[in-house]
């Protein structure tokens, strides 16, 4: 036997079950139960009261959710974990649980619009006070942060436009003022990037991404300490949201885990090869790319990543008008929002996914009208290059002296 912890994808496909304990069966049972039975009423109201471990009802707890949020919280290297409706299920019951009226929440510039319009136009309607700082600069957490700030949230790295947090470094900012540090860990997955062992409190996901990995389910995961997880488990989830994940689904992410390590190592190699491919074009102005020795934080990138991801962010030179011309002519590279897919996806996040921001607000929050996001998928990569050569403008052609 080794003595070594096991690898990544032993954890991903094991841990957590033996088929022997469940008559032999390979794969998870799946559990369709909304309601359980008690052995005796005094059981029952042990339960009720928290003093003996057991399911009551599908809105808290479900065995085959429970083996998911099992084996999540291993992967990422924390101690519990919570399977929740969609990826904004998961923040928002975390966020409820977190914040009261008169509680501050430091936001990095860049968010996903849901998440922005969540915090935003929902939080700050219930007293909770919102501000943005650049958390690409630990220094600006330092002259932002307050006695009332609760809660510093960033994503890294950001949708769209790839930027990187030091979740270490700001994690430790937050820490001496006493405020929680949650992450979105969506676009790395715990794969490529574990924050909680750099310091964070809480890492959500939209497990709809890369963890389900074939765009058949909406769902969201978070992990944490035993004692958070079970704080939004029992208010935020079962109180605030109600954003319970269905047991099917935690069946089809449990699959996806199986072959995420396998998933990642494609999508990233591609991205590398396709980044390479876009900043070589005489057609794109910018190319965002955290494995790209251009990009601006590619030494963190190094440093935090074990590879680079499967997402690009890329602006034409023409602007958003080349960038619509350019998608309308794709004909392999699907228009379509969501990521972490096996089919290769391209949408316009001013005008889609962070649409919810004004114009003036993308402007401040580093989103150009022009940016074009990229989810690199499992297709052979010499096609989706041959797709994206064809649909890119023509270089012009100058006129013979």
């Amino acid at each position: 036997m080794r003595n070594s912890p096991p690898s990544f994808s032993t954890l991903a496909i094991h841990h957590g079950y033996d088929p022997m304990a469940n008559e032999g069966a390979l794969t998870p049972p799946l559990h369709l139960t909304s309601t359980y039975a008690f052995e005796t009423a005094e059981a029952g109201g042990e339960m009720f009261a928290g003093e003996r471990a057991g399911h009551i009802y599908s809105r808290i707890s479900n065995p085959t959710c429970d083996l998911l949020e099992r084996r999540i919280a291993m992967l990422e290297g924390a101690e519990a974990g919570l399977a929740l409706a969609s990826g904004m299920g998961a923040i928002t019951a975390a966020m409820w649980t977190l914040l009261a009226p008169g509680d501050e929440v430091i936001l990095d510039k860049t968010l996903y619009g849901c998440t922005f319009s969540f915090m935003r136009h929902g939080l700050a309607k219930f007293g909770v006070i919102v501000t943005h700082a650049d958390l690409t600069d630990p220094d600006a957490l330092s002259a932002a942060i307050s006695a009332r700030t609760k809660v510093v949230y960033f994503e890294t790295p950001a949708n769209p436009n790839m930027r990187l947090v030091d979740v270490r470094a700001i994690s430790d900012i937050a820490h001496h003022h006493g405020a929680f540090v949650v992450v979105d860990n969506t676009y790395a997955t715990p794969y490529l990037t574990r924050p909680i062992t750099h310091g964070a409190d809480i890492v959500v996901h939209s497990a709809t991404k890369y963890l389900g990995g074939h765009g058949d389910l909406v769902a969201g995961l978070l992990v944490g300490s035993a004692e958070l997880v079970s704080q939004i488990r029992l208010f935020g989830m079962k109180d605030m949201t109600g954003a319970v994940m269905a047991p099917f689904n935690a069946m089809l992410i449990l699959r996806g885990l199986k072959t995420l390590e396998l998933r990642m190592d494609r999508h990233c190699k591609s991205a590398m090869t396709v980044a390479a491919f876009l900043e070589q074009s005489y057609a794109v102005e910018k190319v965002w790319y955290p494995g790209l020795a251009s990009f601006e934080q590619h030494a963190m990138a190094k440093r935090q990543m074990s590879q680079f991801g499967g997402m690009i962010a890329f602006e034409l030179a023409g602007g958003m008008d080349a960038g619509r011309a350019m998608m309308n002519k794709l004909q392999l590279v699907t228009r379509a929002v969501s990521l972490g897919d096996a089919e290769t996806l391209i949408q316009h996040p001013a005008s889609m996914t962070h649409s919810t921001y004004t114009p003036e607000e993308r402007a401040a929050h580093g989103i150009s009208e022009g940016l074009v996001r990229l989810s690199i998928g499992l297709e052979g990569i010499e096609d989706v290059i041959a797709d994206l050569a064809q649909a890119l403008p023509v270089p012009p052609v100058r006129n013979a002296a």
